[in-house]
């Protein structure tokens, strides 16, 4: 049977918050339309981290500690430097088709990122047609900034995770309604692609992985978070106030999962006011692998 919770507030004001990740003690996340990366202390104290002029996506870190953000709209990777500056670190074109998504940096350095594949906005107010609807890449950017296509065919690749041992990547593909799993070998290569779990319904988001390696998969369809186990079965649900977005896990024993939810994931609905929200609820079971 599966174990129901239900999520309370915890931070709210945002417009379309994104990307979560657990750093240094504190939540960061991106909030495209707030123009900027911004962190929250466990008791709520929001900061702004970075000051963004477009629309900030997947953020992470590299070993020496910089940190990694995405321009959604420009479609490449940012670095910022010890002074705060912001310098180009990767170029995800030509293989990013339309807005660059979410993003996950291995220890190493290695950082694979998702897109859209065509303009999901554009959909949303019938400006295009559903047989616009195109698979994508998923984008490795190297620690020297280099960039290759890791892997195509895929249908809205979004929310990522790679195991502890480094060795397995699983994506959300939002559009296909599945986790996909890949090897991940020595080079950073992503080889045997295979489905991870179906998620028939589902529309998986923003995830993040537990230390059993189960996944918690934030459902874009509704106001939920599952947890899932490879193959397909939902050990838990927790149940939010809004469409659930993303999802992480935090504090220090990495057992409070944050859920950043929205009314609307559409452009037009999001930025039009405060609506989106950080909710959180205590799991059993602590996180782990990155991000």
């Amino acid at each position: 049977m599966t174990e129901t919770l239900t999520a309370e507030p915890f931070l709210s004001g945002l417009f379309f918050g994104e990307c979560p990740r657990w750093h240094e003690g504190r939540l960061w996340y991106s909030d495209f339309f707030d123009h900027g990366v911004y962190s929250a202390s466990p008791d709520g104290e929001r900061r702004l981290e970075v000051p963004f002029d477009g629309e900030t996506g997947g953020i992470g870190w590299l070993p020496d500690g910089r940190l990694l953000v995405i321009s959604r709209l420009d479609r490449v990777v940012l670095r910022r430097e010890e002074d705060g500056t912001l310098v180009q670190h990767g170029d995800l074109r030509p293989w990013a088709t339309w807005h660059a998504n979410d993003m996950v940096v291995a220890t190493n350095g290695q950082a694979y990122a998702g897109n859209f594949g065509f303009d999901l906005d554009g959909l949303y107010d019938g400006r295009v047609p559903a047989s616009e609807i195109a698979p994508t890449s998923i984008i490795r950017v190297d620690p020297d900034g280099s960039s290759c296509e890791a892997a195509d065919g895929i249908n809205f690749p979004n929310g990522t995770v790679i195991t502890e041992d480094d060795a397995t990547l699983i994506i959300a593909e939002s559009l296909g309604g599945r986790l996909t799993a890949f090897d991940r070998e020595a080079d950073g290569s992503l080889t045997n692609q295979r489905e991870w779990a179906p998620l028939p319904g589902v529309a998986p988001d923003g995830i993040c992985l537990c230390e059993d390696n189960t996944v918690w998969v934030a459902n874009a369809l509704g106001a939920e978070c599952l947890r899932v186990a490879e193959g397909g079965e939902i050990l838990e649900r927790v149940t939010t106030s809004m469409n659930c977005f993303a999802s992480m896990l935090g504090d220090v024993d990495r057992r409070t999962l944050y859920l950043v939810t929205a009314p609307s994931s559409h452009d037009v609905v999001a930025k039009a006011e405060r609506r989106g929200a950080i909710e959180k609820v205590r799991t059993s079971v602590p996180g782990a692998g990155r991000p």
